[in-house]
C-alpha cells in the first residue's frame, strides 16, 4: 500500500457519509449470541491448551475497567460513575478470580506480548490499586520484552507523579482522551479539562521515554464548528503526539443514554462534520502525520506507521495494531475476547459479572462460534482493512477454494467502487487505491456476509 500523497475532496467524502462496521472482529460484536455462554467459552480455552501450535503462540490481554468519576454525555462505552473510589478494590478481587479462572485451564506462565487497560478510567484506580492489578497479571502471565503495553488516560486524574508509577508498573504506551480543547465543546460534552493540562502531561510523558502517546479526539460534537475544531487541530499538532486517533461522534441517544443529556439543537450538521473531516485530514497530512487507516494517524517514525508502510498491521478489538494476530484474553465487566474460532463477551453489569464469579464460572454470557464461511470471509476483510489488498491466491490456498467463484458476487459487486477509483481489481487481486485507503470499511462491507442479509445500519458509526 503506498503512502496516500493528498486529501480527500469534500464532495467524494459526502458520497460515502455512509454507517458501516468497524470490522475491529468478523463478525461484528452485533452478531453474538447468547447461546454461546461460559461452558463453550472454557471448551475454547482447552482446546487452545491441547494445541501444541498455539501454546507457543503469545496471547494479548485487555483489561476493562468501568469506574469514571463524572459522566461525559458523549460516552459510548460501558461505564459507572461513581466517586466511591472503594469499588476499585472490590473489583480487583474479581479480576483475581476471573484471572484464575483462566489459568485453572490454560496455566499459568502464558506468554503476553500486547496488554491494553481500559474503560471508563483505568486511572480512576489508584496507583497501589494499579500496582495490585499489575502484580496480579505478572504472577500469572509472562510479558515479553518489547511488547507494547498500553493504558488510557484521563487527563484529569493524572499528573506527573502517576506518570512516574504508570512507567515503573512497565506501561510504555499511553492514550490520552482529549476529545476537543475548546470550552464550550468541553461544557457541553461535561468534560472541562483546560489543554494546558494535556500539554503539560505530554511533556512529562516524553520526559519519561514513554515508546508511543496517542491523543482521542472527536469531531460531531455539540457547539462544534469548522473553525473551532480548526483550532483544536493545530493545538493537536502543536502538542505533536505520536498517535492521533479521530472519531466521528455517532449521535444515538435511544441506544445510550448520557447522549441524552445532548441539546441536539448544537450539534453541528452533516455539511460541518464533512468540513471538520476534510480539515483534520488537511492539517494531519500537511503536518506530517500518516494516516495509517480509518481514524488513525500516526508520526512516519511511530512503530504503527512503519508497520503500514511494511505490511505488518494486525488489527483486533482495540483497533490497529503492530503485533501479530493473537488470541486476547478479555478480563472484566463486559469485555470482549478472541479465542481460536470464538469470540466472547462478558456481563455487561457489576452484578452480573460478580454473580457469575461468586459461583466459580466465568462471566462470559454471549458470544460466537464462527462457521468455515465466517473465517474465509474474515480473512479476507482483515488482508483489506489492513494490508489494503487481497491476492486470491493465498485464500484459495488457505482455504481449500476458488476465490474467483465463491466471492463471484462480491467480486461483481466491487466494479461500481473500481469505477469510482476505490479498487483495482484484476484476475490476481484487489487492490485498494490511495483514495480508496480513506474508505476501506466500504471495500471491507462487501464481503460482509451478514451485512448483505442485514441492510438496516443504524447502529454502526459513520465509515469516515
Amino acid at each position: 500500500m503506498n503512502a496516500i500523497a493528498a486529501p480527500v475532496a469534500e464532495d467524494v467524502l459526502r458520497r460515502y457519509d455512509v454507517s458501516g462496521p468497524r470490522y475491529t472482529s468478523y463478525p461484528t460484536a452485533d452478531r453474538f449470541v447468547e447461546a454461546f455462554g461460559a461452558d463453550d467459552y472454557a471448551l475454547a480455552l482447552k482446546q487452545r491448551r491441547s494445541g501444541a501450535a498455539a501454546m507457543a503462540l503469545p496471547l494479548s490481554l485487555y483489561v476493562h475497567i468501568p469506574f469514571c468519576e463524572s459522566l461525559c454525555y458523549y460516552c459510548a462505552c460501558n461505564k459507572i460513575i461513581t466517586k466511591h473510589h472503594d469499588k476499585g478494590a472490590v473489583y480487583l478481587r474479581y479480576l483475581s478470580r476471573e484471572i484464575d479462572l483462566h489459568t485453572a485451564l490454560i496455566g499459568q506462565g502464558q506468554v503476553i506480548s500486547q496488554l491494553h487497560l481500559g474503560g471508563g478510567s483505568p486511572t480512576f484506580l489508584s496507583d497501589a490499586e494499579l500496582r495490585e492489578l499489575m502484580g496480579m497479571l505478572r504472577r500469572n502471565f509472562s510479558f515479553v520484552p518489547g511488547g507494547e503495553y498500553s493504558i488510557e488516560i484521563d487527563p484529569r486524574t493524572v499528573n506527573s507523579a502517576r506518570l512516574d508509577t504508570i512507567a515503573d508498573l512497565g506501561f510504555n504506551r499511553l492514550s490520552f482522551g482529549v476529545q476537543d480543547f475548546d470550552l464550550a465543546v468541553q461544557k457541553a460534552v461535561h468534560r472541562v479539562q483546560p489543554a494546558e493540562q494535556v500539554f503539560e502531561l505530554m511533556g512529562a510523558a516524553r520526559s519519561r521515554g514513554f515508546d508511543s502517546v496517542n491523543v482521542d479526539l472527536i469531531y460531531g460534537l455539540p457547539q462544534q464548528t469548522p473553525e473551532s475544531f480548526s483550532r483544536t487541530l493545530n493545538q493537536v499538532v502543536e502538542l505533536r503526539p505520536d498517535r492521533i486517533a479521530l472519531y466521528a461522534y455517532a449521535h444515538l441517544p435511544e441506544r445510550f443514554k448520557p447522549q441524552r443529556r445532548i441539546n441536539t439543537v448544537e450539534l453541528p450538521t452533516g455539511g460541518s462534520k464533512i468540513s471538520m473531516l476534510s480539515g483534520s485530514l488537511a492539517t494531519f497530512m500537511g503536518a506530517g502525520y500518516v494516516y495509517v487507516g480509518m481514524d488513525h494517524f500516526a508520526l512516519p517514525e511511530d512503530s504503527l506507521a512503519i508497520a503500514k508502510r511494511q505490511g505488518r498491521l494486525h488489527r483486533n478489538f482495540q483497533g490497529y495494531s503492530t503485533q501479530p494476530d493473537c488470541d486476547l484474553i478479555a478480563l472484566g465487566v463486559s469485555s470482549i475476547g478472541r479465542i481460536g474460532a470464538t469470540y466472547s463477551q462478558n456481563a455487561k453489569t457489576l452484578e452480573e459479572y460478580y454473580d457469575y464469579l461468586d459461583q466459580g464460572q466465568f462471566p462470559v454470557v454471549r458470544g460466537l462460534a464462527l462457521t468455515r464461511d465466517d473465517l474465509v470471509r474474515r480473512a479476507v476483510i482483515m488482508a483489506l482493512m489492513c494490508q489494503g489488498e487481497l491476492y486470491y491466491e493465498s485464500i484459495d490456498l488457505s482455504f481449500l477454494i476458488d476465490f474467483r467463484s465463491y466471492f463471484a458476487a462480491e467480486l461483481s459487486a466491487l466494479e461500481l467502487l473500481a469505477e469510482q477509483g476505490m479498487v483495482e481489481v484484476d484476475e490476481q487481486r484487489v487492490l485498494v487505491t490511495r483514495q480508496g485507503w480513506f474508505f476501506v470499511r466500504a471495500v471491507a462491507m462487501v464481503f460482509d456476509k451478514h451485512l448483505q442479509t442485514d441492510k438496516t445500519r443504524a447502529r454502526f458509526s459513520k465509515i469516515i
